[in-house]
């Protein structure tokens, strides 16, 4: 698809794998549920300070969560046609499948890893930042392809700062979502910008849209995160009516993928200066 670099989340299992998923809990993306012989792992966690109910990969070895099938998350916008299809995948095989597309579109692909609830598996000595560092340290190609390490927590970034040359292949995003919003002004960017290159943002801390769902003025973050030496990467640009600027829209149902109007969203950011976007 022409995609810069391949995006993705990762969480650790029990035995310290790096799990390709958006979240820790299981039951939103998997059949967990389905399994009487992991009935007895349902509990609840305060993750990242807030209470959650369900199966965590924490709880299982690897070759537990081999047995799991997957599914849609959003089910109502995207169908169930795949549910069931595929298995649970770890670093290491998303790496190997980038080096094979690498190697059929004859062009250089990066990787995005974002480090998901980073202080909560540290805390119980499944520590993220080393793991991810060996795992691309191990492999020929992300050794020296260009990679971009994702946390919403500072902390991680900073660990993963200390451990990194001047020269290294991998630069640091911070994301920051609406709740962050007050480490904007010029104080929290030139804070940011000591441990990262990259501010990762949502979309609308960029440019808003008003209730009729026209786009208000630019903020301003994209010019003062410039000033500070920071790379601007925008997020998350979806296909589906429910995420698209109502004034884009054609009309129709909004969970009918509407292609047209999520391309002008994109080029709309891309005209305030953002150097990325991820969809």
């Amino acid at each position: 698809d022409g995609a810069h670099y391949l995006e993705l989340d990762l969480v650790s299992s029990a035995d310290g794998v790096l799990v390709v998923r958006h979240e820790n809990e299981l039951s939103l993306t998997t059949d967990v549920a389905a399994h009487p012989a992991f009935a007895a792992r349902r509990t609840r966690k305060v993750i990242d300070g807030q209470a959650v109910e369900g199966w965590f990969t924490e709880d299982f070895r690897w070759e537990e969560l081999q047995q799991l099938r997957v599914r849609e998350r959003l089910a109502q916008l995207r169908g169930t046609a795949f549910d069931g299809q595929f298995r649970l995948v770890r670093l290491e095989e998303v790496i190997a499948l980038l080096v094979s597309q690498v190697a059929r579109s004859g062009r250089g692909v990066g990787l995005a890893p974002e480090l998901k609830h980073p202080a909560h598996f540290r805390q119980l000595g499944l520590g993220l930042e080393e793991r991810v560092l060996a795992v691309l340290a191990d492999h020929p190609y992300t050794r020296v392809a260009p990679v971009v390490l994702q946390s919403f927590d500072a902390d991680s970034l900073r660990r993963l700062k200390t451990s990194l040359p001047d020269d290294s292949n991998i630069a640091l995003m911070q994301l920051v979502g609406k709740a962050d919003a007050d480490t904007l002004d010029d104080t929290g960017l030139a804070r940011m910008a000591r441990y990262a290159g990259v501010l990762g943002i949502e979309r609308r801390l960029l440019m808003d849209v008003d209730t009729q769902g026209r786009f208000r003025a630019p903020s301003g973050v994209v010019e003062r995160a410039h000033q500070h030496g920071l790379s601007v990467v925008a997020w998350t640009f979806r296909p589906e009516g429910d995420f698209l600027p109502a004034a884009l829209l054609a009309g129709v149902d909004d969970a009918v993928r509407q292609e047209a109007a999520a391309v002008a969203e994109m080029r709309a950011y891309l005209a305030l200066g953002i150097d990325g976007l991820m969809t």
